[in-house]
């Protein structure tokens, strides 16, 4: 016969103490938990010193872990390889003789697009990245993106900065520790980045959606002009993110854009890099700020020679009717 549940410890003083130090222990952490839940919720900046310390701690474990997937996924590839190496190999002679073509294709280009560069004494508006790192973890089953990368402040992370892959762009850094940084992802539906159709430039805005995807809202209301397979690319506006970052790949359309694919997916990406954050001042092929203290001068300069000639012209209308009436 199983023992009743309401059984009484009986007269053990241990007994007794084990049981009401469990309840102590109970309510003590239901107490704590609840004073950083609240705390949490009323300010997530509260914490971000427990979770960068955190990611600092993990930080050799995680990268090691994603060194060890990818070592893992080299293995199987080469596996795989060992049974489809004859079409492969067939394939990869046809690619590499349209590559031949294609290199000396584009090598005129640049030197096409170097001297034309030269003539008109522009220079390359490409970033020189801060650093480089890993991407060792991000968030897969919560609705919020974010990720962890293995660069922080030693290496001049700050808070703000673009993250790139080759692919292109995953998101910026929110957070910044010593040895690692977190970054928020444009798949989490507080990121917004600014962006333009990489053919037109017709401009929008691009959202996360938490699901992996973005949604492309247009800025200008009408006729959806957008096409399954739209590339866009960051317009720059705003500041922060480099104009001219791929980004994503329209999917399907909507009433008001699109959902778009990610470019720079952290599932398949392994190195990335953290750039300097973007102003508008840091392009070098537009002119410098006006002078305040100049351009107030112009000003009044103009309005007072707009008053002469106002005045001139006055008097010279004025002495004509002066002549007319005399006729």
């Amino acid at each position: 016969m199983a023992p009743p549940g309401n059984r009484r410890p009986g007269y053990s003083r241990r007994a007794h103490n084990n049981i009401f130090f469990a309840y102590v222990a109970a309510a003590v952490g239901t107490v704590v938990g609840g004073a950083l839940l609240f705390g949490s919720m009323g300010n997530t900046g509260n914490f971000a010193s427990l979770r960068n310390l955190a990611s600092d701690v993990t930080q050799p474990a995680a990268q090691l872990t994603a060194q060890g997937r990818s070592a893992a996924g080299g293995a199987w590839g080469v596996a795989a390889g060992y049974f489809t190496s004859g079409p492969e190999n067939a394939r990869l002679k046809k690619e590499v003789a349209l590559g031949r073509v294609q290199a000396v294709e584009l090598a005129a280009v640049k030197q096409e697009n170097e001297r034309l560069k030269a003539m008109l004494g522009l220079t390359s508006d490409t970033p020189k990245p801060i650093a480089f790192g890993w991407l060792v973890a991000s968030t897969s089953a919560s609705a919020r993106r974010y990720a962890t990368i293995s660069v922080g402040s030693l290496q001049g992370i700050k808070s703000g900065m673009p993250v790139r892959t080759d692919q292109g762009l995953i998101g910026r850094v929110l957070e910044v520790g010593l040895h690692s940084a977190r970054v928020l992802m444009i798949t989490d539906p507080e990121s917004v980045v600014p962006v333009r159709r990489a053919s037109d430039s017709i401009p929008a805005f691009a959202t996360g959606k938490g699901d992996g995807t973005l949604q492309l809202r247009l800025l200008t209301l009408g006729i959806n002009p957008l096409k399954v397979g739209d590339a866009f690319v960051t317009s720059g506006s705003g500041g922060l993110y480099w104009p001219g970052t791929p980004i994503a790949v329209v999917s399907s359309l909507t009433r008001d854009g699109a959902i778009a694919r990610v470019l720079g997916d952290p599932a398949v990406s392994e190195m990335v890099a953290v750039l300097p954050a973007w102003a508008p001042g840091d392009d070098p092929t537009l002119p410098p700020p006006a002078d305040p203290v100049k351009a107030k001068a112009d000003a009044d300069a103009a309005a007072k020679a707009a008053a002469k000639a106002d005045a001139q012209a006055k008097a010279t209308a004025a002495k004509a009717a002066k002549q007319k009436a005399a006729q």
